[in-house]
C-alpha cells in the first residue's frame, strides 16, 4: 500500500513510505504503548479497529485511515504528533481530541486555525477525527453510524496501541462538535480531564433551542430524528444526549463554555451576506449557556465561561477562543 506526501500547493504525490509511516503501519503493533490494566475503567477495551493507511502532511501531521468495525467502513483521522514523539520512543503522551462542526470534516481545524503552530512545542497527541456530516457524535438508534463507539472506544484504544497515547485526555468541539464534546465527557465519566464547547447547544429542552432544532431538521433531512428518534416517543434518548440533564456527570473535570451574542463585529468583516446571516443565530445560545454554567457550579463542577459580544457562529471567533484556552488545555494534559 503506498504512502503519500501531501504538498502544500498542488496535488498529492505518491512516494515510498517514510520510516515514520512504516513505524505506524508495521512496527508499532508489536511495540505499542502500555496496555491498561483491567481495573482502569477510563481506558476502553481493545477493539478490532485498525490503521489501514497513512498519509504524511508534514513532519508531524498525519492523515490516518482507520477501519472501524463500529462504523462498518473506513474513517479518516488527522493527527499532530507530539514534539518529542520520534526522539523518545518509549514515552507515552496525553491526547487532545478536537471535534468539528456539523457541515465540516476532520480537516477543518488545520484548515481554519493555526493549531499546528499552537502545538509546535506541545507534548500532547492532537487527534482530529472525522465525525460525519451532521453525524451528531452519537450511536444512531437504528444500527449505524456508531460515532460514539468509534470515537470513545475504538479510536482511543487504537491511539494507545499505535501512537503511544496514555489515559490523560481532553476534548474540544465547536457547534455540533461542542455538543459532542460535552456528551462524550458526560456520558463517559472519567474519560476526559477537560472538555471545551464552542458555540454549542447545551440544553435540548430549551424551548427556543427546540424550535431551532425543528427548523434544522426540516432543512437537514431529519438528521436528529434519524439519530435519536422522535423527541416525544424517544425522550429517554434525547435526554441521555442533553448536557443540561447530566450536570453531576461532569464532576471531577474542568469544563469551558463559550458562545457569542450573534452581533456582527470586526472579525466578520469581508464575509458575504449568505454566510453572515445564518451565523447570527449564535445569539440564541447564550441564555442556556449561562443557565448550564450556573447548574454546573451549583453541582460543584469547575467551569469557566466566555460569552462574548460581538460574536457570530463562525471560524474567526472559534480560532480566537482556541488561542484563549490553549494554555489551560495544555496544563490539564501533563506530558
Amino acid at each position: 500500500m503506498p504512502c503519500h506526501v501531501k504538498k502544500s500547493v498542488g496535488r498529492t504525490k505518491p512516494i515510498s513510505c517514510s520510516i515514520l509511516e512504516l513505524l505506524i503501519l508495521v512496527t508499532l503493533p508489536f511495540v505499542a504503548g502500555p496496555t491498561a490494566s483491567a481495573s482502569d475503567r477510563t481506558t476502553p477495551a481493545d477493539t478490532d479497529a485498525r490503521i489501514t493507511g497513512v498519509k504524511r502532511i508534514d513532519a508531524r501531521t498525519l492523515d490516518l485511515t482507520v477501519r472501524s468495525p463500529a462504523m462498518g467502513r473506513r474513517v479518516p483521522v488527522r493527527v499532530i504528533l507530539p514534539a518529542s514523539w520520534r526522539t523518545e520512543p518509549t514515552r507515552t503522551y496525553p491526547t487532545l481530541y478536537m471535534l468539528h462542526g456539523g457541515e465540516d470534516d476532520y480537516t477543518s481545524w488545520t484548515r481554519e486555525t493555526d493549531v499546528e503552530d499552537l502545538a509546535k512545542d506541545s507534548e500532547a497527541l492532537i487527534v482530529m477525527p472525522d465525525g460525519g456530516r451532521n453525524g451528531q457524535y452519537s450511536d444512531w438508534q437504528f444500527g449505524r453510524p456508531r460515532w460514539e463507539t468509534f470515537h470513545t472506544r475504538e479510536l482511543p484504544r487504537l491511539m494507545e496501541r499505535k501512537l503511544r497515547a496514555n489515559s490523560a485526555r481532553a476534548v474540544i468541539g465547536l457547534s455540533m462538535g461542542g455538543l459532542g464534546a460535552l456528551n462524550y465527557a458526560g456520558r463517559n465519566p472519567g474519560m476526559f480531564r477537560y472538555a471545551a464547547s464552542f458555540s454549542a447547544i447545551v440544553d435540548l429542552d430549551d424551548p427556543v433551542i427546540r424550535a431551532f432544532l425543528w427548523l434544522y431538521n426540516a432543512s437537514h433531512d431529519n438528521e436528529l430524528i434519524k439519530a435519536w428518534g422522535d423527541p416525544e416517543e424517544h425522550a429517554d434518548i434525547w435526554n441521555s444526549h442533553n448536557p443540561s440533564a447530566m450536570v453531576t456527570a461532569y464532576r471531577g473535570m474542568r469544563i469551558h463554555l463559550s458562545a457569542g451574542t450573534g452581533d456582527l463585529g470586526p472579525l466578520d468583516e469581508g464575509r458575504d451576506a449568505a454566510s453572515v446571516l445564518p451565523s447570527m443565530s449564535e445569539g440564541i445560545l447564550a441564555p442556556s449557556q449561562n443557565r448550564f454554567a450556573r447548574a454546573l457550579r451549583a453541582a460543584g463542577v469547575d467551569v469557566t465561561t466566555h460569552i462574548y459580544k460581538p460574536g457570530t457562529h463562525s471560524w474567526p471567533y472559534w480560532k480566537r477562543e482556541l488561542h484563549l484556552i490553549w494554555p489551560t488545555v495544555m496544563d490539564e494534559l501533563p506530558g
